[in-house]
């Protein structure tokens, strides 16, 4: 998007209408539902290029990818697929120059406040019910350097919230330094002056960087919020996943990160109907949920991917069992939530404010993170608050996943 902003492109980034010259579609293919998500997307797409409110559409990214022949066949109105590094074919045909990336030039989709920040691309890991590593390759890390001097552009354009990505966060540098190096480039990153939060998504469990942690809690700019993707508990489940990791080192990392950093937020995300999970390996997982108390939890039906390690194994679970199990598990997790947002009543957190909806202003404590996480609602009437601006809130009532505030003081 940056690349064709400075080309001399219009651009708009609204997936609820579609209009203009050419619409392009970036499109997910990791599980069923995000494939049918994209499908539908570009069928959208479609009947606005038949109702001749755009001309053209291109479709890229992971589905392209991974079914360009078997989608071209299916679509033919579509004007274009493009996998994973063809983005010089895709502006041939918008009859753009040679795509040329620079770190930092790029079009902002979020709110101008808070940024993703892609650290790495690929992954090296073998989980068998992962279909990242066969669509987009070898883990690839960017050096500290480019990743600080794009993180420098977007505080200078007024971002004061990064939120760290990659299929495996934890796994930064070792291509490139030949070790963990996440530790190191968080500490560079927090010496930004303009960067008041730095997020990380997607950690990964099996080797564990134990100085994060102290990194993590020397720097208060580094939210406590630790994004970890467990996907189980039984011991043979996560060993047929491939995991690396077992049920006592599971439970072992969760006690070390609530004794280092007490205060932090975790969240997680789990499958249910992984070949071989009986209602005894489900029961122990139900179990694990209630035990460890999760901040925020996700939950996924499995969902057999061709040429994975798992794939073999069918999907001999059938799809009412797995949504069964999802909503055991989300009903127990939803008062589990009550619970722990209700012992925030009363107590004081800065929140940053996201954006005005309705008679609500909508902002997120370091414990939340935008799109999937909890919100914090302040009744817009009686108060002047600036969108993307720091507010130190009381809360005053809590929901399952809402806490309703009022304005205690403004910070910055």
């Amino acid at each position: 998007m940056g690349h064709l902003a400075k080309d001399g492109y219009v651009l708009e980034h609204d997936p609820e209408q579609f209009k203009g010259e050419a619409v392009i579609i970036n499109t997910c293919g990791f599980i069923g539902d995000a494939k049918q998500e994209s499908i539908d997307v570009i069928l959208e797409a479609l009947e606005a290029k038949t109702e001749g409110d755009v001309k053209k559409v291109f479709v890229m990214g992971c589905l392209a990818q991974r079914y360009k022949t078997e989608l071209g066949n299916e679509m033919p109105d579509v004007d274009g697929f493009f996998g994973l590094g063809e983005n010089d074919l895709m502006l041939a045909e918008l009859k753009s120059k040679p795509y040329q990336y620079i770190p930092g030039e790029r079009v902002l989709t979020t709110p101008k406040h808070f940024a993703w920040l892609k650290i790495a691309e690929g992954c090296d890991r073998k989980c068998s019910f992962c279909a990242i590593p066969l669509i987009r390759g070898k883990h690839i890390s960017r050096s500290i350097e480019e990743i600080v001097e794009e993180a420098k552009m977007l505080a200078s354009q007024g971002v004061k919230e990064l939120i760290l990505i990659s299929q495996d966060l934890t796994y930064y540098g070792i291509d490139l330094y030949k070790e963990q190096r996440l530790s190191e480039l968080v500490e560079a990153l927090c010496k930004i002056e303009e960067i008041h939060w730095i997020r990380l998504h997607y950690l990964f469990p099996t080797s564990f960087p134990n100085r994060l942690l102290e990194v993590m809690a020397a720097n208060p700019k580094v939210c406590r919020y630790i994004d970890i993707p467990l996907q189980h508990i039984n011991t043979e489940i996560l060993r047929s996943m491939k995991r690396g990791v077992t049920r006592e080192e599971t439970l072992a990392l969760m006690h070390r990160f609530r004794e280092v950093l007490p205060d932090a937020a975790i969240r997680t995300t789990l499958i249910v109907g992984y070949p071989g999970e009986g209602e005894t390996e489900f029961e122990e997982l139900l179990k694990f949920v209630e035990q460890e108390h999760f901040d925020r939890l996700g939950v996924f039906a499995y969902s057999p991917e061709e040429e994975t390690g798992a794939y073999p194994l069918g999907g001999p679970i059938p799809e009412e069992v797995k949504q069964e199990r999802i909503s055991r598990i989300m009903e127990l997790q939803e008062g589990i939530s009550i619970e722990l947002n209700q012992a925030k009543t009363g107590k004081i957190f800065e929140v940053l404010i996201d954006r005005k909806e309705g008679d609500y202003w909508v902002a997120r404590t370091q414990y939340d993170s935008p799109e999937i996480d909890n919100e914090v609602l302040i009744e817009v009437e009686g108060t002047k608050l600036k969108q993307g601006n720091f507010y130190r809130v009381k809360i005053a009532r809590a929901e399952a996943f809402d806490l309703y505030a009022e304005v205690v003081k403004e910070k910055k």
